[in-house]
């Protein structure tokens, strides 16, 4: 769609011609030689008329002809630019396909190729502020990290956990890591949009992407990661890969490659930028992706015309001059201020209500991430049950969720539950949101991940105690209860993790988690860890 200067209501420029005219006729009406030129002779007539003819100043007929001018534009529309519809990044899913082959390790851009692209995807997590966003990795093979979420701490922890030694296998199969993109998109309500951070492409793939574009309701982009000047390659571990001769190897961008893959598949191309100017593209075109996907109809352009307003308040000021004064103005501004219902006025100056529904309110704090203020104001059960989740307030988000129907409530119950470490009680209401709904990508991948915590905590061996955490001393309630219940008072007492820390309590890192899940679903033997000891 051309985004090149147009209006948006053309039929208001219908006015634009009256200003002229208007002023045209009031100059002909009051010019002293149109009305004495058929009495009198044209050649008297110029000595016979008396004023300050030459010396020009404003009238009320100017501004009155300056605003149709001016108002006529501004009611036009002019723009030039696509406006996003409100909440539109909360319903443009998007997967994120990162490329883990070992020339992502090159140090042409700093630190890393890769760590450069994990910064990009954090940048494009905190554009997409209640956005859903997934991630997939691919070599050889092609893997799910994470299905479309919005929980960017969740993202944090894996994402930074990525590194060129998880998959087993070398290779760059984009073509595996679309389709399984594809499929996590498809079970979406919206359209989505799947962005590539890669330094190179295996031109086999094209096929595959080509026929994606013709088919697919899902849109791809590309970003570049590198330079064609390269750089030296270093190992997962950092050191310096050498080849034999001992020189530093060197990896170079294969933007050849890319740029034969944009040009067949009609695929939008770019490379990472310093600034954030790439990810507020990504952004700009998921949304504008999900207006044309959904309805062309709904394509909104931003409305430019009310900076024109500036203007015509500037000349609406000369009206108070001595002889401009327009009184039925002021007259209508009168009843206008007395015509407001005498309801708007609140002894609490609580003014955004005079225009917001509790709703609205709660969603303006919930985008500014005050999910405090935002579970006060929501109304609305989910809503405010999501507040009460980002708040870190778990139980009370739970109750709500469980009283709620449909497969997203039971899902976000199920992450109430595992944020308490309830496992079993996570492992059902994912259970049940799977059959409410199937696929439901996000419920398989939470439950599986229960499935592995149980699995988990039944392997723990029983704790010995020691002389920190044994009793003190050992009560009986020999009145009451007949000495069959005891009391054990603690010498210390274990503190409850950070909400945002939950899922790092665990016998396991991110990192052997995501490598033992890839060699399994790969049916290899799991890879060692990064660490040098074996995964569990």
């Amino acid at each position: 769609m051309e985004q090149g200067f147009h209006f948006i209501r053309p039929l208001w420029l219908l006015l634009l011609p009256l200003g002229p005219l208007l002023l045209w006729w009031w100059q002909r009406r009051n010019d002293p030689l149109q009305r004495w030129k058929g009495m009198i002779a044209p050649h008297l007539l110029a000595h016979l008329v008396v004023g300050d003819s030459e010396h020009w100043r404003a009238r009320p007929i100017h501004l009155v002809c300056a605003v149709i001018v001016i108002g006529s534009i501004a009611c036009a529309g002019p723009t030039w630019e696509l406006e996003s519809p409100p909440f539109a990044e909360d319903r443009a899913p998007m997967m994120v396909a990162m490329d883990l082959s070992p020339a992502m390790n090159a140090i042409d851009v700093s630190p890393t190729r890769l760590e450069r692209a994990k910064q990009k995807v954090r940048d494009l997590m905190s554009l997409r502020v209640g956005g859903r966003t997934g991630l997939i990795v691919y070599t050889n093979t092609a893997h799910m990290v994470l299905p479309p979420t919005d929980d960017a701490a969740l993202m944090e922890m894996f994402l930074s956990a990525l590194s060129t030694d998880l998959l087993p296998g070398k290779g760059q199969n984009a073509a595996a890591a679309l389709a399984l993109a594809d499929r996590l998109l498809d079970a979406e309500s919206d359209p989505g949009t799947i962005v590539f951070f890669t330094s190179g492409f295996d031109d086999a793939q094209i096929p595959a992407f080509v026929a994606h574009h013709q088919r697919s309701r899902q849109q791809v982009l590309m970003l570049a990661v590198g330079t064609t000047k390269g750089g030296p390659l270093r190992t997962a571990s950092g050191a310096m890969q050498t080849g034999q001769d001992g020189a530093p190897i060197e990896a170079k961008l294969d933007d050849q490659a890319l740029q034969r893959l944009a040009s067949q598949a009609h695929i939008p191309l770019t490379s990472i930028t310093a600034g954030n100017a790439d990810m507020q593209w990504v952004q700009r075109e998921a949304l504008h992706h999900l207006q044309i996907m959904n309805d062309k109809s709904s394509v909104h352009w931003k409305e430019y015309g009310y900076f024109l307003c500036y203007p015509l308040v500037l000349l609406g000021v000369f009206w108070f001059r001595r002889g401009w004064v327009v009184r039925w103005v002021l007259v209508l501004g009168f009843v206008g201020v007395g015509a407001m219902p005498s309801t708007a006025s609140a002894a609490d100056w609580q003014v955004a209500g005079w225009f917001f529904t509790p709703d609205q309110q709660g969603r303006w704090y919930y985008e500014h991430r005050d999910f405090e203020q935002a579970a006060q104001h929501f109304q609305n059960p989910y809503w405010k049950g999501l507040a009460l989740y980002q708040h870190g307030r778990w139980e009370d988000a739970q109750k709500i969720f469980e009283t709620l129907p449909g497969a997203d409530a039971k899902l976000m119950s199920g992450n109430s539950y595992a944020h308490q470490f309830e496992y079993e009680e996570a492992k059902d209401a994912y259970n049940e949101a799977l059959r409410m709904r199937h696929p439901f990508p996000e419920a398989e991948a939470n439950l599986q991940l229960m499935t592995i915590l149980i699995k988990q905590r039944a392997d723990v061996p029983p704790e010995k105690q020691d002389e920190d955490t044994r009793p003190d001393q050992i009560k009986q309630d020999k009145e009451g209860k007949q000495g069959k219940d005891t009391s054990t008072v603690q010498g210390q007492r274990l503190m409850p993790l950070p909400a945002d820390v939950w899922m790092r309590n665990l016998s396991v890192s991110p990192a052997d988690f995501l490598r033992t899940k890839f060699s399994i679903e790969s049916g290899q033997p799991a890879a060692a860890s990064s660490n040098g000891g074996a995964p569990p």
